[in-house]
């Protein structure tokens, strides 16, 4: 009995170990305009948890011209919603001041049983954040 029940607890761990690193990985997204603009986003997700976000903008005739901002914290998968939470006292600095605290974003791919031609690129979609550029936002796993 000892033995089943270790080896199905075994089993469980493996599949939700399995289960988030799915999720892990690099997500960015580019918005250019040539010449004029530059705005990159990246989020990197460890597959020990944490996270780390790079916010980058150059804009013509700006004041100032390059803006960079990052946070960093821990995320956790249910299902197909990541959740960020972060520890202010050892997340947050001067460097890192983007507080993803109650960030809730959906992973979206291809449902494995859609054997259509239909091309869906594996992505996060924010569906809550306390940073107000981020709800709704969406980037794009590379």
């Amino acid at each position: 009995m000892k033995l089943l029940i270790t080896t199905l607890l075994l089993i469980s761990n493996f599949t939700l170990f399995a289960q988030s690193n799915q999720f892990a990985g690099d997500y960015t997204r580019s918005l250019s305009e040539e010449g004029k603009h530059i705005i990159e986003y990246k989020l990197t997700l460890n597959p020990n948890g944490t996270f780390e976000f790079h916010s980058y903008q150059k804009m013509q005739g700006g004041t100032p011209s390059e803006i960079n901002k990052y946070g960093k914290g821990k995320w956790s998968a249910k299902e197909n919603l990541i959740s960020f939470s972060v520890n202010k006292k050892e997340d947050l600095d001067e460097k890192y001041t983007l507080d993803f605290s109650n960030s809730t974003a959906r992973f979206v791919t291809k449902n494995p049983r859609d054997k259509s031609d239909k091309v869906v690129k594996t992505k996060l979609q924010f569906l809550e954040s306390g940073i107000f550029w981020l709800k709704g936002f969406e980037v794009f796993k590379i």
